[in-house]
């Protein structure tokens, strides 16, 4: 058996995007068996929301779709996650250079955008936070859900 591969995803406060990010890959790892594969968590780029759960409208949309099993706590990034993950995945461009400025030298993770997977081309995942509504949770969720599928497609093994 192999090592399991490790993606930790990542936002801003890690209660809207990244924890959406974390479920539907978490689905996919139960609904395809890949449990000795496959392994996520999520994180924040800051410690704002720490031990918060995922926003009510985020978790919502995710029970939505069938994941009623997800819970979560926010967490800030650490310098170990850069040792201990194989993907770290940003949702948008600020993401990416803040956690590239985070890097320690000596880190072997894959920095990436999730949505550079996204077959629709759509590489910044919606930030739905200051929505007044549910719909951008729903957006960022089909992008998540797009973005994971055709990672886990091309990473097979």
């Amino acid at each position: 058996m192999s090592v399991k591969k490790k993606v930790l995803m990542v936002c801003l406060g890690n209660i809207c995007r990244s924890p959406i990010a974390e479920a539907v890959f978490a689905d996919f790892i139960r609904r395809k068996k890949l449990y000795d594969i496959w392994e996520v968590h999520s994180a924040a780029l800051i410690g704002y929301h720490t031990g918060k759960g995922p926003d009510h409208r985020a978790m919502t949309t995710i029970e939505k779709h069938g994941i009623t099993d997800y819970t979560h706590q926010a967490r800030p990034i650490t310098t170990n996650d850069f040792h201990n993950f194989d993907w770290i995945f940003g949702m948008d461009e600020d993401n990416i250079r803040e956690l590239e400025r985070l890097r320690p030298n000596n880190s072997s993770a894959v920095i990436e955008l999730l949505g550079s997977y996204d077959p629709e081309e759509e590489r910044i995942i919606r930030d739905p936070y200051y929505d007044t509504d549910i719909q951008g949770f729903e957006k960022a969720y089909i992008q998540c859900v797009r973005s994971v599928a055709a990672f886990l497609e091309k990473h097979k093994y």
